[in-house]
């Protein structure tokens, strides 16, 4: 009896320590990918190119081969079928799990989603920018309008093809994309504006001692 007690025991720490891991971008990307549909290993990776995931959460390839380890490991994806016996990672059918499931609805209702503000680059160097040479300056923000323009219509023809895709504009591939081309907007009106104030630029009139 005390042995069969420890065992219960054992088993419950076991589940509360899996249960206790904490799950990654890359790890909800994944869980969140194989809900729709069990995948090979290398179908995951294609869906994130072809979706051009990547744009919004980093997930490398080496990262994707790590998750389906670290989550069939905790029970959260599990193996639909084989192509041989001794398949890896990328011949592996998988699938997320009920518990899977569960797991991914709880890390959605985190408050770090809605409270964290991301540091971009090019607001870093705008603040730095004062010590930049004028003409480094201008160049700089032209290579930024270049960039954004390109984006921007790489952006526009996305959504296209996404709301053809999908049928209907009330989906969250397409709210995405939207809000991505309206920043990208914004940001462009924003620097014309910049353009336009650059040579009244000055430092401040008031100094901290």
């Amino acid at each position: 009896m005390s042995r069969a007690v420890k065992k219960k025991t054992a088993t419950r720490k076991t589940g509360a320590a899996r249960a206790g891991v904490r799950l990654t971008t890359p790890d909800l990307v994944i869980l969140s990918l194989l809900a729709e549909r069990p995948m090979h290993g290398y179908e995951v990776n294609a869906t994130l190119e072809n979706r051009k995931i990547r744009d919004w959460a980093a997930v490398s390839r080496p990262q994707i081969h790590y998750s389906l380890d670290k989550l069939t490991s905790l029970g959260l994806i599990r193996v639909t079928a084989e192509d041989s016996a001794s398949a890896g990672p990328e011949r592996r059918v998988l699938q997320t799990t009920e518990q899977g499931r569960r797991r991914l609805a709880d890390a959605l209702e985190a408050r770090h989603w809605t409270g964290t503000r991301v540091h971009q680059p090019f607001l870093t160097w705008l603040a730095l920018s004062w010590q930049a040479r004028p003409r480094a300056f201008q160049k700089q923000l032209k290579q930024r309008r270049a960039f954004l323009q390109r984006q921007l219509a790489e952006e526009r023809e996305t959504l296209k093809d996404v709301l053809k895709e999908v049928g209907h504009p009330y989906h969250e591939a397409v709210w995405m994309l939207k809000l991505v081309i309206a920043q990208m907007e914004l940001e462009l009106k924003w620097l014309n504006q910049i353009e336009r104030e650059t040579a009244k630029r000055a430092p401040a009139q008031k100094t901290r001692h």
